[in-house]
């Protein structure tokens, strides 16, 4: 058996492509939605980031603002900072990038967030919200994993998923998804007793522990489907480097019905989602229908 190959770069476009023709009809009616994203510092990762997410929002026809401060500005300047983006009609969705400087309290930043606005889905009454079913915004990397499973399974009322990860970032809210959508969820994680029997009763694997090749092919059930959310940058000899997933690619692609390869799966949801969190957020803010599919 050969795995079906999700592939995460083709369904982004397709997302981005649906997204766009929504803000050109907003448009029409003289609505634009808003993003603005706030780097702290000049870390290069995240400065290519916010540089991506800048490109794609405009592209898609949105507004895009960023907000570049140095590493040494005070944490009551930011919270100011998004004190006045919070207040800003325009703008309909705010992510402030992490990591943060030590000496800022991450947490009382995302809080600041009018959870309205929270695009990342961080804020803590969005993770309560998604926690007892309610309306919420959803973290964009699980919303992305839950969108790729949808299209290929359709439902997926009955099935098996187990998650290997508890983050408060993708672990814990991908299992809310799962559970909104019927499935049987087991959240795994390191001390996990008998790891590999707990993956291989699942028809779902969603890989989110920032381990390379921590889930073996021989952990995957036949024909289920792998979802890894890692993103690790591993040596590969001669000075070079490469991007590896959570599972160990090459052994689960032989097993597996279906898997996200790393890297082109789920890494270019994650901002064709945040679009689509700046979408909704919009929506409701001018109390309009949300478009269908972009939300659980």
């Amino acid at each position: 058996m050969t795995a079906t190959i999700l592939d995460g770069k083709a369904f982004a476009a397709r997302l981005r492509q649906r997204i766009a023709g929504d803000v050109e009809r907003l448009r029409a009616d003289g609505i634009t939605p808003g993003l603005a994203v706030v780097l702290v510092g000049e870390d290069p990762a995240s400065a290519v980031y916010v540089r991506n997410k800048g490109r794609q929002t405009r592209e898609v026809g949105m507004k895009s603002v960023e907000h570049r401060l140095d590493a040494g500005v005070a944490q009551d300047a930011l919270l100011t900072l998004i004190g006045e983006l919070n207040a800003d009609a325009s703008i309909h969705g705010i992510l402030v990038q992490l990591p943060l400087p030590g000496h800022i309290d991450s947490a009382a930043v995302l809080d600041a967030i009018d959870p309205a606005k929270d695009v990342d889905g961080f804020h803590v009454l969005n993770v309560g919200r998604l926690a007892t079913g309610q309306k919420a915004m959803v973290p964009c990397t699980p919303l992305g994993c839950l969108m790729m499973l949808r299209d290929h399974h359709g439902s997926l009322s009955g099935m098996e998923a187990v998650v290997v990860g508890r983050s408060n970032i993708v672990g814990k809210p991908m299992a809310q998804l799962l559970l909104g959508d019927d499935c049987t969820v087991t959240v795994a994680h390191s001390r996990t007793r008998d790891l590999t029997g707990v993956v291989r009763r699942a028809d779902i694997v969603v890989a989110a522990v920032g381990r390379p090749g921590m889930v073996q092919g021989d952990w995957i059930k036949p024909g289920a489907t792998v979802i890894d959310v890692g993103i690790n940058r591993v040596d590969a000899g001669e000075g070079k480097t490469r991007l590896v997933g959570d599972v160990d690619f090459d052994g689960a692609v032989r097993v597996a019905g279906a898997i996200t390869p790393v890297p082109g799966g789920v890494g270019p949801m994650t901002i064709a989602c945040l679009l689509a969190n700046t979408l909704t957020a919009c929506c409701r803010a001018h109390g309009l229908p949300e478009p269908e599919g972009l939300t659980p």
